[in-house]
């Protein structure tokens, strides 16, 4: 069994989920300005939280986004394979992030950790990223962190939702990350 891979930040722990994280989870989950800007709904209770974690959050290469002074998860970032990260040496980065914390720079700082990982330890060439329209911190998120804009998509299957977006798509390769981190 692989060992569950913990990194740390100057004030964020990214760990694997754990079930028991489901209340903390809830708390922020619920929230109808977190889930629906990146396009799953709104959590309706602890239960339904428990079996995400479960079923979504409890994979390789996502973590919970931990602040060092509570212990407590606040969000979420991983890297995920799709249909944008369609090769071996690419994944997609996703994240968010409970209301109470935006505006702190806190997922600019897991994610530079997150690159970090998928350049260096995992060997990745590119790291995609994306936003639907009207999600300006996920935008402002990926332009602090130097994405480069690719391509817009209109009518981009949202399928939890029940609906379609125009969505935006922005990528990051290996010599981008070294000229920017290194």
């Amino acid at each position: 069994m692989r060992k569950k891979r913990i990194f740390e930040t100057e004030r964020l722990i990214l760990r694997p989920w754990k079930v028991k994280d489901a209340k903390e989870c809830y708390k922020y989950a619920k929230d109808p300005l977190v889930g629906p800007i990146a396009g799953w709904p709104p959590h309706t209770s602890v239960k339904y939280t428990r079996q995400v974690i479960r079923d979504i959050l409890m994979v390789p290469e996502t973590f919970a986004v931990v602040l060092k002074e509570t212990g407590l998860p606040i969000g979420s970032i991983g890297l995920h394979k799709n249909d944008l990260a369609e090769k071996d040496d690419e994944m997609e980065l996703g994240y968010w992030l409970g209301v109470p914390y935006w505006g702190q720079g806190i997922i600019p700082e897991a994610a530079r950790e997150m690159l970090r990982h998928a350049f260096e330890d995992l060997g990745l060439n590119r790291v995609w990223c994306a936003y639907y329209d009207g999600n300006e911190k996920s935008k402002r998120v990926q332009e602090k962190l130097g994405f480069k804009y690719q391509w817009t998509s209109e009518d981009v299957p949202v399928i939890q939702m029940h609906e379609t977006r125009r969505g935006h798509v922005n990528l990051m390769t290996k010599e981008d990350w070294l000229a920017l981190y290194r």
